[in-house]
């Protein structure tokens, strides 16, 4: 009896936590949501000097263990029944990359997604443009971004791991509200 009343307390108190999660799943299924991912694992920081945009041989890339992480995203979104979401990213390679890697479809570069980690006084219009660009984009489809530290920070003021995930509510407001943080898979 004992044993079952344990079990009961635990469930009760596991299930907010769990509903939380699924609401937050069910609100990116139905485009009521967004989900904006930190690229995946790109070791350093920043750029090397000689970075230039189209150029991926000059900029810090995803190493074995990010492309794996990308993976794995696709293979969590999948499970939750997102297979053929929109996918925006950065034009930075390691970002570009993660969202190809997902192999959910084809990715659309998002300008307003780069990394202005050089350039931090570019952060408040950046973000402002990121909210505008996403709250103007039709609802009902699930909306992947692939994005950098630095945006999802002033977005969110959440540091992000690499490879780690939020779900937002939209529209999208500063700050953002977080439906649910997804762990890197």
């Amino acid at each position: 009896m004992r044993n079952l009343l344990v079990l009961g307390l635990a469930l009760l108190l596991a299930g907010p936590a769990s509903a939380t999660e699924a609401e937050a799943w069910q609100a990116l299924r139905e485009g009521r949501a967004v989900l904006l991912l930190r690229h995946a694992t790109a070791p350093g920081t920043g750029d090397p000097a000689n970075f230039q945009l189209g150029d991926c041989r000059t900029q810090r890339n995803l190493n074995q263990a990010g492309r794996e992480q990308a993976q794995r995203w696709g293979q969590l979104l999948r499970r939750q029944g997102i297979e053929h979401p929109r996918l925006l990213s950065s034009r930075w390679c390691r970002a570009q990359d993660t969202a190809s890697a997902m192999g959910l479809g084809a990715v659309e570069p998002a300008p307003v997604l780069d990394s202005f980690f050089v350039q931090p006084r570019q952060g408040a219009e950046r973000t402002r443009q990121l909210i505008e660009q996403i709250n103007a984009q039709p609802r009902g489809v699930p909306l992947v971004l692939v994005s950098h530290q630095v945006n999802i920070t002033a977005l969110t003021g959440i540091f992000p791991a690499s490879g780690e995930g939020l779900v937002l509510a939209l529209p999208l407001s500063q700050p953002a509200r977080v439906l649910g943080r997804i762990a890197p898979p």
